[in-house]
């Protein structure tokens, strides 16, 4: 299933609320603040259905000196992605996530595209 589009052709911004699960270590208080920090997200995950999408977020230690912050995602057709990251500061940490999880989500894309597929190009005349 492709991209829920609005009227605007914009995918929704909730798209992330509705798959964000808030794991160990975070409260109901804190997602705002976590959605706010993992917005760019909303764009990798908006070609899946949101009911097949599942996206965790979870902290050890929180406000210790060994904070670790770990972003998990299940999304159709790929291997669970893991992210995990350490940093005293919790947006930081939150950062630091979510540009591996993307950098993992792009990885499997790329793996994916026929034209990155060595098997595919050796068929091709």
């Amino acid at each position: 299933m492709g991209p829920r589009v609005s009227e605007t052709g914009n995918v929704p911004s909730d798209a992330l609320a509705e798959v964000l699960r808030l794991g160990a270590g975070f409260g109901e208080s804190d997602r705002p603040q976590v959605l706010h920090a993992l917005a760019p997200l909303t764009q990798h995950l908006a070609q899946w259905d949101p009911a097949a999408v599942d996206v965790e977020i979870s902290v050890k230690h929180r406000a210790g000196k060994e904070q670790q912050l770990t972003l998990r995602a299940s999304l159709p057709g790929f291997p669970p992605l893991v992210a995990k990251a350490e940093d005293r500061e919790l947006e930081r940490a939150i950062a630091a996530a979510k540009r591996e999880l993307l950098r993992q989500i792009e990885d499997e894309k790329g793996r994916r595209r026929p034209k990155d597929s060595r098997l595919l190009r050796k068929k091709t005349p």
